[in-house]
């Protein structure tokens, strides 16, 4: 596995690595240290996982994926929450679920309202060119393995999102091997692969040059709950 260089935030060198290789990856302790919350707030935060509704979408007739979704407004500082919306993907950058309005359960404003949620959505505010305004999705994706059917973290490939900048936050995996995250450039060339394997491991993207993908996941003993728990922001700007 071709593991993409760690950074420390403290060295100031997150714009750097993504102005120069278009993404950035941090271990769990060091976003965790970023984000400065206490133990009970990020298990609070990640206890939420365990309330999503199923995703109902998937044209590959899986039931493999558990989401909720909420949009935000970026401006000046803060982050809005807008109207709750469908989620929409060109087929352009979704072949299998793009051209559909997609509705998903709303993130529950007590999600929202944590300061793990809030402290998540500053840092991307500095890491990210943030000028003027910009629109702001916000997803939590559980992907689970049952006997009989892997988990398929990005049933698409090898994607690009469509917006301008997207933070991928690992909050969990349970019971599951496998799930290997895959980058590449615009062409397809591979540029690297590493697992998010710790809760907080986090890589930061700029989506107009790079792609990103994630493999199936299994079950590690099929007797067992399995199942890999994500965050992803994307900001587009207005």
């Amino acid at each position: 596995m071709t593991q993409g260089a760690l950074i420390d935030p403290a060295t100031n060198a997150i714009q750097t690595m993504m102005a120069s290789q278009g993404y950035a990856r941090l271990s769990g302790a060091e976003t965790l240290a970023q984000l400065g919350v206490d133990a009970a707030e990020w298990h609070a935060f990640a206890d939420s996982w365990n309330d999503l509704g199923p995703d109902l979408y998937m044209a590959d007739g899986g039931r493999y994926r558990r989401r909720r979704h909420a949009t935000f407004r970026y401006a000046a500082g803060d982050f809005i929450r807008q109207p709750h919306q469908p989620h929409y993907q060109s087929r352009d950058y979704n072949p299998l679920n793009g051209d559909v309005q997609r509705w998903f359960d709303p993130v529950e404003q007590a999600t929202i309202d944590n300061p793990v949620c809030r402290a998540i959505f500053a840092f991307c505010a500095a890491q990210f060119p943030m000028n003027g305004t910009a629109h702001v999705e916000m997803h939590q994706f559980r992907i689970e393995a049952r006997p009989g059917e892997v988990g398929r973290p990005t049933p698409e490939g090898l994607h690009r999102d469509g917006v301008d900048h997207v933070l991928v936050m690992l909050v969990e995996r349970r019971n599951v091997r496998e799930g290997v995250t895959r980058i590449g450039a615009p062409d397809g060339t591979p540029l690297g692969e590493f697992m998010l394997a710790d809760a907080g491991d986090a890589m930061l993207i700029d989506d107009r040059r790079i792609l990103h993908g994630v493999t199936e996941i299994h079950a590690v003993d099929d007797s067992q709950p399995a199942w890999r728990d994500a965050l992803v922001v994307t900001f587009v700007q207005a």
